[in-house]
Formats: C-alpha cells, sequence, structure tokens
C-alpha cells in the first residue's frame, strides 16, 4: 500500500481530526470511499431468536476480521417484543463486543444501535469508555431513541419523552467522557464531585445517531460524528446524503460520514439478478457490488450488512465477501494498526 492512500496534502485524510487517532472510527470512515461491517450474529435465521452459539460466533467474528471487514456490529434490544418479530441477540452488546473485543485486534467494535433513554447516561458512560479503552480504541457508539414503546415501563421513562431523553443522554455523555467531575443531574448522569473513570483514553467515544431519534437533522448534523440510516432506494439515499452534507456544513462543523445497513442474501449464483427482500436485496455479488458502487458515488462511507435473511451458511458468505468484493471496498488502515504504512 502506498503512502499517498491515506494522505492528502501530507496528512491523513479523515473526517473528523479529533478521531484521526480513534483506529474503530478511523478504519471505517474516510471521505469519497466505502467501507463494510457485518451486524453479529453472523447466522441465518428464521423467527424471533438466533442460535447464537458463542463459539460458533467468535469464530465467525474472528472470520470477518480476517477477510478484511471494517466493523463488527451488535444491536441493543434491551426486552424481547416478539410483536416486532425480533427479541434480539442473545448478549447484552457491551458483555458481547467485550468478549469479542478480547479475541479480535483490528476490527471495529460498533453497536447498532445502544438505546439510550431507558438508561442511564453515567452507566452508558462508563460501560462504553471501558469497552473503547480494553479495546484499544475501536469502539464507535450508534445510538437510538428507541422505537419500542413496550420496553421503557420496565425502566422508568415514558416513550413519550424519549426525544428529550435522547438530547440530554448525547450531552451528558459528552460531558461525563471530557469534563471533571460534571455538575449533571442524577437522574441523567453523575452527581457531586463524581466522575467515569476510567474515561476514554482519547477524550470521547465517537457517535452515531441512528434513524432520526425523534431528532431534526440539523440537530443530528451539530451533536452526532456521523448519521446511520436504514437502506432506501439509490435515488432516495441521494438525496438523504445531501441533506446531510448541507446540515453539517450549514451547521459549522466539519465533514461527517454517513452509514446504512442492508439486509443481504447472497445467493451462490455470481450473476443472479437482485429481488427484493426486507430492508435488502437477495441477489449474486456481481450486483451487490454494482450496488455498492452506488451507494458509495451517492455519498455513503459505510454499509453495515445483516445476514440473517440469508440461505447460505455465514462462513460460505464471508469467505465469498472476502474474496470478492471486500477488495473493492477496503477497510483503512490506520497509524496504531498497521504502523509500517505510514513511516517516512
Amino acid at each position: 500500500m502506498a503512502v499517498g492512500e491515506f494522505f492528502l496534502g501530507g496528512r491523513m485524510s479523515c473526517f473528523d481530526s479529533r478521531f484521526a487517532a480513534h483506529p474503530g472510527y478511523a478504519r471505517m470512515f474516510r471521505p469519497g470511499a466505502l467501507t463494510l461491517g457485518v451486524f453479529l450474529p453472523l447466522e441465518p435465521y428464521d423467527g424471533p431468536v438466533a442460535r447464537m452459539d458463542a463459539a460458533e460466533q467468535t469464530e465467525r467474528a474472528v472470520q470477518a476480521e480476517r477477510a478484511g471487514f471494517a466493523a463488527l456490529w451488535a444491536r441493543d434490544v434491551p426486552l424481547p417484543a416478539p410483536a416486532f418479530g425480533d427479541t434480539g441477540r442473545a448478549y447484552d452488546p457491551w458483555t458481547w463486543l467485550t468478549h469479542i473485543a478480547a479475541r479480535t485486534s483490528r476490527i471495529a467494535l460498533a453497536t447498532g444501535s445502544t438505546v439510550l433513554p431507558p438508561h442511564r447516561p453515567v452507566d452508558t458512560a462508563k460501560s462504553a469508555a471501558r469497552l473503547d479503552l480494553l479495546s484499544g480504541r475501536r469502539l464507535v457508539l450508534g445510538a437510538a431513541a428507541g422505537d419500542r414503546s413496550v420496553e421503557f415501563p420496565a425502566y422508568g421513562p415514558d416513550h413519550d419523552d424519549s426525544g428529550a431523553l435522547f438530547r440530554t443522554a448525547v450531552s451528558t455523555l459528552r460531558r461525563l467522557w471530557t469534563e471533571d467531575s460534571p455538575a449533571v443531574g442524577p437522574r441523567h448522569g453523575a452527581a457531586g464531585d463524581a466522575d467515569v473513570p476510567p474515561g476514554p483514553s482519547g477524550g470521547r467515544v465517537p457517535v452515531l445517531v441512528t434513524g432520526h431519534s425523534r431528532q431534526s437533522v440539523p440537530w443530528i448534523a451539530e451533536h452526532a460524528d456521523g448519521w446511520l440510516m436504514e437502506p432506501r432506494p439509490l435515488i432516495q439515499q441521494c438525496r438523504t446524503t445531501a441533506l446531510w452534507r448541507k446540515a453539517v456544513h450549514d451547521a459549522g462543523e466539519p465533514r461527517k460520514p454517513f452509514a446504512q445497513s442492508l439486509r443481504l442474501d447472497l445467493v451462490d449464483r455470481f450473476d443472479a439478478r437482485p429481488s427484493a427482500i426486507p430492508l435488502g436485496y437477495r441477489t449474486g455479488r456481481r450486483y451487490l457490488r454494482s450496488h455498492l458502487e452506488g451507494l458509495r458515488n451517492a455519498g455513503v462511507h459505510h454499509v453495515v450488512l445483516d445476514l440473517r435473511h440469508g440461505r447460505r451458511p455465514a462462513a460460505e458468505v464471508l469467505r465469498e465477501l472476502g474474496e470478492y468484493v471486500l477488495p473493492h471496498f477496503p477497510a483503512h488502515a490506520t497509524r496504531e494498526q498497521a504502523p509500517e504504512v505510514f513511516a517516512a
């Protein structure tokens, strides 16, 4: 790899200088490029519950890192809600990603997404900071307001208040990570002279707002470190990314990345034409590559693939993606993970 692939004008090309030295964020995001991630569990399944064998899923996570994926994503579903057709991923994302962090070394670890309003921000701040520290600064915090109102009564807050609680939580997280003993209220953070040891080694964890989370686009552009959206038809996604760029510019912020999810059933015929599945496609690798190129040209910087609706073993799909698709959308090297690339 040439040094010029990673530097513009003698400096590393990145979105936000605050995260240039954050290996997780830098591995996922660079202007003009698109990378790929995958949702855990890495297995196809029908119905609301994945089998999620821990040993098998750990092996798949290691395979994804070796194949060259930029990120592994874990969902946060606080409580089972059968009416939504998905009761979660069996393990709490903090526990699960800590387990995966101990068995990987380069791949970014992302939550997709942590539901902020039901939880006290001081607890979220501690969990995120410690995972970021233990993983070598690989955590990217996808954050959401939560769309499952049935979960809220068990935690106390009213779902109708989730928009305001989300805004307060994002602000409080930042203060807990960057200030000494911030004076925030007991419901939303620390009180008195309390602090959050240990804090993130670089000052803060990058936060991606998921969907609208009951916020305006200008608010997201100002307060998030990126935007994570659901998949949409390419023409519509072009409009969304253009709206995002304008909102970030109007907020006077540095460039910020745009990410989306995509459900994928990769068939074994490379030239198979696409057919629609919920929030994604059943298709061969040739169309998948073409679609991803279209998303990159539209201004999408990261696509997280969800294999739950697939019909082939995940190990087989990961091998095919690693051999034929990922070379066109490589994860980005960082100083910490590939120092030889940046040596003078």
